[in-house]
């Protein structure tokens, strides 16, 4: 398959398009969603040891206004004052999918800075296709498997499985002009030290092959994602190495969630 056209290196770094899981059980087996609207996570990013940026991901109530979406997904993300200076990056992403997040229903990304987006990916699941609009930019419509999920949602998706130590895990995504399949490996199971609190997680590694730009310039870069090993697989901790230097997004503050929080302010 083609590759993704290249992202922000911010975005890169947060949610890679190649987390992504085999089909969820139903709602008619009983378990319940491990996130719930309200629910909000704050990110720190360094670049080595510099602070870049933050990002917060949200999950919204329900929306009214789109036929068949029952989930709502944001993402925003920005540079810090100083950074942005030297490189300023704005952006905002909406997903929306079906009620257990094993299909994207709308994607929008909002894009600010040295690169301007206003991306609308619309699927129409009565064809299996998706049209990718960016301005004035729409493209013919593209065909999409069953379950084809958008970067942010797939996040979400993940949330949803049981991980065991060894698997590797594969679900189809698409930005709206292709579509590529993504494996996500589960290493192993690790104590992380965050703010003080002992979190018991999962190590996962996305593989890479199909991400663009400073992955695909840095001939051995890798990436390393953590969630907490319960039921809620919270995001914690990102780091990744490449041409550029190293990158790390730390989870610094969790809000609106059942139950104790996993890192208090």
């Amino acid at each position: 398959m083609r590759k993704f056209s290249r992202k922000s290196v911010i975005i890169a770094i947060l949610f890679t398009a190649t987390i992504f899981c085999p089909l969820a059980p139903g709602r008619a087996h009983g378990n319940p969603l491990p996130f719930q609207a309200g629910e909000r996570l704050n990110f720190q990013i360094k670049w080595s040891f510099i602070p870049a940026g933050t990002a917060i991901l949200e999950v919204a109530p329900p929306p009214e206004n789109i036929k068949g979406a029952y989930l709502h997904f944001i993402l925003k993300a920005k540079t810090y004052p100083a950074i942005s200076l030297i490189y300023k990056f704005w952006e905002r992403i909406d997903s929306y999918t079906s009620g257990r997040a094993t299909r994207t229903i709308l994607y929008k990304k909002i894009q600010k800075g040295r690169t301007k987006r206003d991306i609308t990916v619309s699927f129409a699941w009565d064809k299996q296709e998706a049209r990718y609009t960016n301005f004035d930019d729409t493209r013919k419509p593209i065909t999409v498997p069953p379950g084809t999920l958008d970067p942010l949602s797939a996040f979400y998706f993940v949330r949803t499985q049981c991980l065991t130590v060894g698997q590797t895990l594969e679900r189809p995504i698409t930005d709206g002009k292709k579509v590529v399949i993504g494996r996500l490996h589960v290493l192993k199971r690790e104590t992380l030290k965050i703010k003080g609190h002992a979190i018991a997680t999962f190590k996962l590694e996305p593989e890479l092959k199909d991400v663009k730009g400073v992955f695909e310039k840095s001939k051995h870069a890798r990436m390393y994602i953590w969630v907490t090993a319960d039921s809620r697989k919270v995001l914690v901790k990102i780091k990744s190495k490449i041409i550029v230097g190293s990158f790390v997004a730390t989870l610094v503050n969790l809000e609106a969630l059942t139950g104790p929080a996993v890192i208090k302010q």
